[in-house]
């Protein structure tokens, strides 16, 4: 499989751990940093977690931004395959493997506690990003009018 396919593959098993476990998951989340988080879930809680997904060895050791996270969610994982080399993950995250359309939580995440102003920031990000989402899921036609419309300005 390659690299997208298994990006893919992990990323859909670690958003139906999610769903299953009552957390709300959003895809490609945008930051105030100007990161992009691969997963943000909300948990039943209120605590705000972040899902790193990894396809590869190469994945994880070219991108080192993943730290930088931890500046904004409650806990903050790693989710990978079962072909992943484990060991070149650090300590201090959780750890999701995924196999198929399954995932097991082999490492809780530590939790790290947000300050209540970046998470009310955050919460209002991500309540904007997931609500215009659906709406564009509910209404494709006005969405690409809209996509169309923005190209011009």
């Amino acid at each position: 499989m390659d690299a997208p396919a298994r990006t893919l593959a992990v990323t859909r098993a670690a958003m139906r751990f999610c769903m299953l476990r009552g957390w709300a998951p959003v895809e490609q989340v945008p930051l105030p940093d100007g990161r992009r988080a691969d997963i943000v879930a909300l948990l039943p809680n209120g605590d705000v977690a972040i899902l790193e997904v990894k396809s590869c060895a190469r994945d994880y050791l070219c991108d080192a931004k993943w730290s930088e996270y931890r500046a904004w969610c409650d806990r903050l994982f790693f989710a990978v395959d079962l072909d992943f080399p484990q060991a070149l993950l650090p300590d201090g995250v959780g750890l999701l493997v995924t196999e198929d359309r399954e995932a097991a939580l082999l490492r809780d995440a530590p939790e790290h506690r947000l300050a209540p102003a970046r998470r009310r920031a955050l919460l209002q990000r991500i309540a904007l990003l997931a609500s215009g989402r659906l709406a564009m899921l509910s209404d494709p036609a006005g969405a690409a009018e809209l996509r169309a419309a923005l190209r011009l300005e």
